[in-house]
């Protein structure tokens, strides 16, 4: 069983029964322990939450009962709960990390092991590394043991714990929730069937504000969907809001860290608008500054409203683990990631879908704009920009056997355009003369190559995804 344990871009995730396994799960929890006892660490105990998965809560028992027994005290939430809600448990509690059973947006048959540290954020490679290889050594020295989660409760190493009012007290700082409340909008909410269920609806209960939420039972499955909240996952949103004369439609994936946006014509807004649109919220209606931070899937619209507003823009490899340091170190007002994960300043340095969701509310009212004027606005100040991604299933054969061919491929022009630059930090991303790219990565947590391309047509973003097939593909 030895190497069957692969922490990825965020996170362990991996087939249910497969190698998501609750053996393999004690192990990685175990892993975690023997982590916290060399660093130094465990006296603040670490909190445990999950999402709405096949198993999800049995395998955070699991893992409770694995720390208890190496004497650490847990914090266990009470139910299914969003990962940046576990994540900001750890700070409201200082604990000093956190496990989340989620497997965010992968389809249902994944769960997964995400481990936080004690500022909330996602652990860093050298800290994940050390995880990794000492879940592997439990594996293979034959497993880990724990104590039942009743005897773990009575000799006080674990307590069951709900975060919700803390954190909805904690972003009640952050922006005026009563205000928005009283604003008399029509809200259409999807939380896939994830830990989202009811997160926007408690939120904001109790004023004018109207919110019809679907998909909000518990369902592992994810029924005619995946928990990714991306256009083509999102029809049914887009039909209810125009079905509802709704102001805006959110989605969240399956842990609520990310968010999908609809706007007021039932139009899929992708992620790289969004992340402009928020950019634009703080530096032009909040009057705040700050640096940006954006990976390098994300769109170079931001290094054109950091120029606008003087402020600096960082750029990281993918993955929240690699935004968050930069967040931290330069105190950074917003960062985030293609995929729809967002983090903002005086929060915790993690994504949170809800939390965005809120700030985007906030926009419209304080506007009095509709979410397709607030992106014609910004086209005005950035100039139109088109964005898509398509992602092709392989074997980790057919990826090693592509990798090769990248490397030795010398490629000097796409289309009529030159290549001016080739960064291969994640992926090969070939920018090219007119200021478009061309990016082709491989999934940190599935079995996929990502095509991805911006330029300043939708014609030109597609022939640059059909070059993208064709040259892995050939």
């Amino acid at each position: 069983m030895s190497g069957k344990i692969k922490f990825g871009t965020d996170g362990w995730r991996a087939i249910i029964a497969g190698d998501f396994t609750f053996d393999n799960v004690r192990a990685c929890a175990q892993g975690v322990a023997d982590y916290l006892k060399t660093a130094g660490q465990g006296k603040g105990g670490i909190v445990i939450g999950y999402d709405t998965r096949f198993a999800s809560e049995d395998f955070a028992a699991a893992s409770a009962e694995v720390l208890a027994a190496n004497g650490i005290k847990v914090f266990l939430s009470s139910k299914a709960v969003p990962t940046p809600v576990t994540s900001y448990t750890v700070t409201a509690l200082k604990a000093d990390g956190a496990i989340m059973i989620t497997a965010s947006h992968n389809p249902g048959n994944y769960n997964g092991f995400k481990y936080k540290v004690n500022s909330g954020s996602s652990a860093p490679s050298e800290v994940i590394a050390v995880i990794e290889k000492n879940a592997n050594d439990v594996v293979a020295r034959g497993g880990a043991t724990g104590i039942e989660v009743k005897e773990a409760v009575r000799k006080k190493l674990l307590t069951f714990h709900d975060p919700f009012h803390a954190y909805a007290k904690h972003l009640g700082k952050l922006v005026d929730i009563e205000a928005i409340k009283k604003h008399p909008l029509k809200i259409v909410v999807d939380p896939m069937f994830g830990a989202g269920i009811g997160y926007f609806k408690n939120l904001l209960d109790g004023g004018q504000i109207e919110i019809h939420e679907i998909n909000r039972v518990r369902n592992p499955l994810f029924p005619g969907t995946r928990p990714e909240p991306i256009g083509i996952n999102l029809s049914k949103l887009a039909r209810n809001v125009i079905r509802d004369d709704a102001a805006i439609g959110f989605a969240t994936d399956g842990d609520a860290d990310r968010i999908g946006v609809i706007d007021e014509n039932g139009r899929y807004m992708n992620t790289q608008e969004v992340f402009s649109l928020l950019a634009m919220y703080f530096l032009d209606v909040r009057k705040e500054r700050g640096a940006l931070v954006k990976t390098l899937t994300s769109t170079d619209m931001l290094y054109k409203i950091g120029e606008l507003y003087n402020v600096p823009v960082f750029e990281t490899p993918v993955g929240f683990k690699y935004v968050a340091p930069v967040m931290m170190k330069e105190n950074a007002l917003l960062g985030g990631e293609e995929s729809g994960g967002y983090g903002f300043r005086g929060h915790i340095p993690e994504r949170d879908g809800m939390l965005a969701g809120l700030y985007l509310l906030d926009y419209v009212m304080k506007t009095g704009k509709s979410p397709s004027q607030l992106l014609a606005d910004l086209f005005k100040k950035v100039g139109p920009h088109f964005y898509d991604r398509l992602d092709v299933h392989i074997t980790d054969t057919v990826k090693q056997q592509m990798i090769a061919k990248l490397m030795q491929a010398k490629i000097d022009k796409i289309g009529q355009l030159k290549v001016v630059k080739l960064d291969t930090r994640d992926g090969f991303r070939y920018k090219l003369s007119d200021g478009s790219w061309l990016l082709i990565r491989f999934s940190g947590t599935e079995p996929l190559v990502r095509i991805y391309a911006e330029s300043s047509s939708d014609e030109e973003v597609q022939k640059f995804i059909q070059y993208g097939q064709e040259l892995v593909a050939g």
